[in-house]
């Protein structure tokens, strides 16, 4: 069978999903309110089910009364029980899979439960839409004359007490229906080596004599893979490995500041770049349109979606509103409840809607201030800890700070430019720097990863403020007083350029 056939075979079968999508377009509302009942129908006899009393709940209203709002906290108990074999917990079917990922307050790792239903109605099922949009969008789309590489994070499995845990792409990567492993490279054998550069050398070894022809994965990894290719081949630029390359498929951090970086790689005026908004607690939505920034919200995936006003945030205590009631231009946080025994649960994520008919959205950020250029989740509670161990090993003492990236420039990777204006000086700033790099990567495994023999992320540099630098900087901006603060975390570098310009004067 040629190449071709196989590809219109493909395409025809991805394309009549869109019939399937026109339900929850046209029925959006209806579509969301059957599945909340249809997931609480099935965990009803569950622990947390009985005890939250799912089966008097007729409708939302119910719904939002009876089961409190939720942070990863506050379910941590629950998830190590079901971590330790414990089932019918939350969810009724047997959960042994849990996406491992960063950014809690208390604790290093969260453990996200994923369900048979999440992988196969969610997870999978985004994956063919992800195509389907794509093909449906582009009708002289090759994709499957050729194969997709695929690059996920960290993809090591780990079992514990008969369950199992690793990256979310591990876990789709372990258990990927035939179809999604036929189409792809590397194979799964190489795409579940732990050692990233080892990995990364036996990608590219497999990959530069097959004809690729989309990329998946985050901006931040597959530049450093792209820029490695490019090393080992010699060439000027991806097409030259690569000539039936169309398009790259990315999520995970803000595209923005790797943009130009990526045309220069892969100099192609009809290249197309297709975002989707995935995550460990599910994937949530696609990119339908060509050249577009927003994302369609997938409504059929097995999540039931609420949103909190961030005017009004006020974590669990917050009220939240169905998606019957969002308006476009509004900062919402998102609270989920899932197919995979997620109940009013906040991710964290922070979203506009662009349009509601249909919802659309764009990507805002996040509940806490964070830095996530490269996929490190970097929060205030983590560079807290960071500053004050750093502090304690070299006897400083920290009056302010400000934090920003430093975008990846050509083959050089990305870093954090770090400002402190010290009480107390350490004797030795590199040691300093050293201690506070040491920390971040202990109390955070997703900066770890990204500093892993400098990947993604090198060495961080930290700038010494000439003293009441902050102060002045406020000063200027007519923001002195109790009320305004100065920003500890940016995904830009806007503050941190103008202290910088102040620091010299």
């Amino acid at each position: 069978m040629s190449f071709e056939l196989i590809n219109s075979i493909i395409s025809w079968f991805l394309k009549k999903r869109k019939h399937q999508m026109e339900l929850f377009l046209k029925y959006p509302i209806d579509v969301q309110n059957e599945l909340l009942l249809k997931l609480i129908k099935k965990a009803k006899n569950t622990e947390f089910g009985t005890k939250q009393g799912f089966s008097s709940i007729k409708n939302y209203d119910d719904f939002a009364k009876q089961i409190p709002i939720q942070q990863y906290e506050s379910i941590e108990p629950l998830i190590e029980r079901c971590r330790k074999g414990e089932q019918n917990i939350f969810w009724p079917t047997k959960i042994k899979w849990f996406a491992k990922s960063s950014g809690t307050t208390n604790a290093k790792s969260k453990f996200i439960p994923v369900s048979d239903e999440a992988l196969e109605n969610c997870h999978f099922k985004a994956g063919k839409d992800m195509l389907g949009l794509y093909i449906n969008n582009n009708e002289d789309a090759k994709l499957f004359t050729g194969k997709g590489l695929r690059l996920g994070g960290s993809s090591a499995v780990y079992e514990d007490n008969n369950t199992y845990f690793g990256d979310l792409s591990a876990i789709i990567i372990e258990n990927m229906p035939f179809w999604a492993d036929f189409s792809s490279s590397p194979k799964q054998k190489i795409a579940l080596m732990s050692e990233w550069e080892t990995k990364m050398e036996a990608i590219i070894n497999e990959t530069i004599n097959e004809n690729i022809t989309s990329l998946v994965g985050v901006p931040s990894w597959m530049l450093v893979l792209l820029n490695r290719v490019l090393e080992k081949t010699g060439k000027e630029n991806i097409l030259e490995v690569w000539p039936n390359l169309e398009v790259y498929f990315h999520g995970g951090v803000n595209f923005n500041p790797y943009r130009e970086q990526y045309k220069k790689l892969i100099p192609k005026d009809d290249f197309r770049y297709f975002e989707i908004y995935n995550a460990s607690e599910g994937f949530f939505a696609i990119q339908d349109r060509n050249d577009s920034s927003e994302l369609l919200l997938m409504l059929d995936y097995g999540v039931f979606y609420e949103f909190i006003p961030m005017n009004e945030y006020d974590g669990e205590n917050s009220k939240a509103i169905p998606l019957s009631e969002v308006k476009t231009d509004v900062n919402y946080a998102i609270v989920i409840t899932t197919n995979g025994g997620l109940w009013r649960y906040l991710i964290g994520d922070t979203v506009k809607f662009t349009s509601i008919n249909p919802y659309r959205i764009k990507i805002t950020g996040r509940t806490k201030h964070h830095i996530n250029v490269f996929g490190e989740e970097l929060i205030i509670e983590n560079a807290e800890e960071s500053l004050k161990h750093a502090c304690k090993k070299t006897d400083a003492v920290i009056k302010d700070y400000t934090v920003a990236p430093i975008f990846m420039d050509e083959k050089e990777k990305g870093a954090h430019e770090w400002i402190i204006e010290f009480e107390k000086e350490p004797n030795d700033i590199n040691f300093f720097t050293a201690m506070l790099d040491n920390s971040l990567k202990n109390c955070n495994s997703d900066y770890e990863a990204k500093r892993y023999n400098n990947m993604t992320l090198n060495m961080p540099i930290v700038n010494i403020a000439r003293e009441n630098l902050f102060y002045d900087w406020l000063k200027s901006k007519g923001k002195l007083g109790g009320q305004h603060k100065v920003p500890r975390l940016s995904n830009s570098r806007k503050f941190i350029e103008e202290l910088l310009i102040i620091n010299k004067q």
